[in-house]
């Protein structure tokens, strides 16, 4: 089998997720490489331990910067506190009158709160860089490579969050808005409201991506052990309990050759896990991808990759 429907035009948003070690980087790097055959493609990493720079063996970074050599593809290191440190610097006018207006903290307090980091904020202002580059529409195809399990279901749930943080504002705005009504006998809106508002617009936003399935398609890699497979069958349990849909996954280190002990060895020892895989996700394409010689890093054996990926179309 190989990778399918990544080339629909509707689709722009591929995230790869799993177990940490089990090949998502290489993956996601491979299947930029062939999408930007076609489209201009931007590869993401939301890994706060990014490696998309030793795998492309290219300086990346949280600044969008091409790829060398591949002339429709660009990549870029997303830094949750640098992004967390835009958001704040954009936006500090209104969170502070939010805060002014809301509590009765004096101005030194505000501005230590406004300091502050919070927590799961990391997975939210990866996702909201993530659909802030969508919405500015530079690129096609926007592909993401996500931390091990744990984050990226943080990751997925962060718009959940962010709408909770949202009712908390808006009902601090609110007792605000009574008050000025009542002395003033009206309220205008002013911007912290607009502010809030635009907030909740990100939030359905990325909902409304996550869960269209000709836009988004989450891939999950794994490869064939015991404990791989069990937060593989978790991570996609998850997944469908925020209604976004995995058509197919990556099996990865497939041990194909019997032409040493070692080798018969390990793929005896492989086989009754590539019989539970094919068990337990019989529902989605399986792409077999079988052990490399050596580490997957540069352009190279990554196109090496890529035709594993892609083998019915080459």
């Amino acid at each position: 089998m190989t990778l399918n429907g990544l080339g629909e035009r509707d689709l722009q948003l591929i995230i790869f997720g799993g177990k940490g070690g089990v090949g998502k980087t290489s993956s996601a790097i491979a299947t930029s490489l062939e999408l930007s055959e076609d489209f201009r493609t931007l590869l993401i990493s939301t890994d706060p331990a990014h490696s998309l720079s030793d795998c492309l063996e290219q300086q990346i970074g949280f600044k969008v910067v091409e790829v060398s050599g591949i002339s429709k593809l660009s990549a870029i290191e997303v830094v949750a506190e640098e992004a967390l440190s835009k958001f704040k610097s954009e936006h500090h006018s209104e969170l502070k009158k939010l805060l002014v207006t809301s509590t009765s903290f004096d101005n030194e307090d505000i501005d230590d709160m406004l300091t502050l980091s919070i927590p799961g904020i990391d997975e939210i202002m990866s996702f909201k860089t993530i659909i802030d580059f969508i919405e500015e529409g530079q690129f096609e195809k926007y592909v993401v490579d996500t931390a091990p399990t744990g984050h990226v279901l943080r990751l997925i749930s962060s718009p959940k969050l962010l709408d909770a943080w949202i009712k908390v504002a808006a009902k601090m705005r609110w007792k605000y808005r009574y008050m000025v009504t009542s002395f003033a006998g009206s309220y205008k809106v002013d911007e912290v409201d607009t502010f809030l508002l635009n907030l909740k617009k990100t939030v359905k936003r990325i909902e409304n991506i996550l869960r269209d399935q000709t836009r988004c398609e989450f891939i999950p890699v794994c490869i064939p052990e015991s404990m791989a497979i069990s937060e593989t069958s978790r991570l996609l349990a998850d997944l469908g309990k925020s209604e976004i849909v995995a058509r197919q996954i990556i099996i990865n280190n497939v041990m194909t050759s019997d032409g040493c002990d070692f080798c018969e060895r390990r793929k005896a020892g492989q086989l009754k896990y590539l019989q539970e895989i094919n068990k337990n996700f019989s529902y989605l394409n399986r792409v077999e991808i079988p052990v490399f010689p050596e580490e997957i890093k540069g352009l190279d054996s990554l196109n090496q990759l890529r035709k594993q990926l892609f083998k019915d179309k080459k």
